[in-house]
């Protein structure tokens, strides 16, 4: 089965710092990861602080922020965005990208 790699774009916003606003967010991402079963291959994480470096090896403008990612398995491109629309990083304004990660073995 393919696997996908879903990207979240968009700029991250202060952690939750209290204990209830933390478990909040993880039962939220949970939840979401659940829906997925075993098709869950890499939870992923969220990223922080970011760099671009340019073909010549020097620092460039960074592309839009990049903000965390998961792994997942799908029949297809179409079940991948499906699994996609349910992420939680959408209610923030951030977008998620759908990629297939080429078999190359």
């Amino acid at each position: 089965m393919p696997k996908y790699m879903l990207t979240y774009h968009g700029e991250a916003g202060p952690m939750p710092s209290e204990p209830a606003e933390i478990e909040a967010v993880m039962a939220e991402w949970g939840a979401w990861y659940g829906t997925m079963g075993d098709n869950l291959v890499d939870g992923g994480a969220p990223f922080g602080a970011h760099a671009a470096v340019g073909p010549d090896g020097s620092s460039v403008a960074s592309p839009a922020a990049l903000s965390g990612y998961t792994v997942i398995n799908a029949n297809d491109l179409d079940a991948a965005v499906s699994v996609a629309k349910g992420c939680p990083v959408l209610a923030n304004g951030h977008t998620v990208q759908v990629s297939e990660a080429i078999d190359m073995g």
